[in-house]
């Protein structure tokens, strides 16, 4: 037995001894020794209205045993919810961890997201850029063949805007 339950049944253990006394009305107390009176008789009607010293503590047994029941399925249920409350704390704290590691991650692929972005808006640029750097460079080679082809004497048709063929 615990130290609560000790407490619990001295407490009981008073309370049947008090009513047991505080029932027992033809007992004469010290002021009606005093004054010279006697206390009132027992009637019937008064022994039915009030139970006796037995029922009341056959009443607070009854009473003790519901609460010790009740107190014993709280306990119960504070365990398993202490458990609960347990498991739930760690099942939070792996969660709290795989989200500062996805949080970690995240913030690596956007950082290599923009990184590639600009990577390549870079390469668009460079690619604009020597575009017309290579229409030059073609231009410059049709021109060169343009030449060479005339000067082995080969005759050269081009095209006009009405769409005639003409020889240079």
């Amino acid at each position: 037995m615990c130290a609560k339950d000790k407490t619990i049944i001295w407490i009981f253990t008073t309370l049947f001894f008090l009513a047991f006394i505080g029932c027992r009305s033809d007992i004469p107390t010290r002021t009606d020794l005093q004054l010279g009176t006697q206390p009132p008789a027992n009637t019937s009607s008064s022994q039915a209205q009030n139970p006796t010293a037995v029922e009341s503590a056959i009443a607070l047994s009854d009473k003790y045993a519901k609460l010790s029941e009740e107190a014993a399925a709280l306990r119960q249920t504070k365990q398993t919810l202490e458990t609960e409350n347990a498991q739930l704390k760690t099942d939070l704290n792996n969660c709290r961890q795989q989200l500062e590691q996805m949080q970690k991650e995240l913030t690596q692929a956007n950082d290599i997201l923009v990184q590639t972005r600009l990577e390549l808006n870079n390469w668009k640029n460079d690619v604009l850029g020597f575009r017309s750097e290579m229409r030059e460079a073609q231009k410059v080679q049709l021109e060169t063949l343009y030449k060479i082809l005339k000067l082995m004497g080969g005759e050269v048709k081009t095209e006009g805007p009405e769409g005639n063929q003409q020889a240079q």
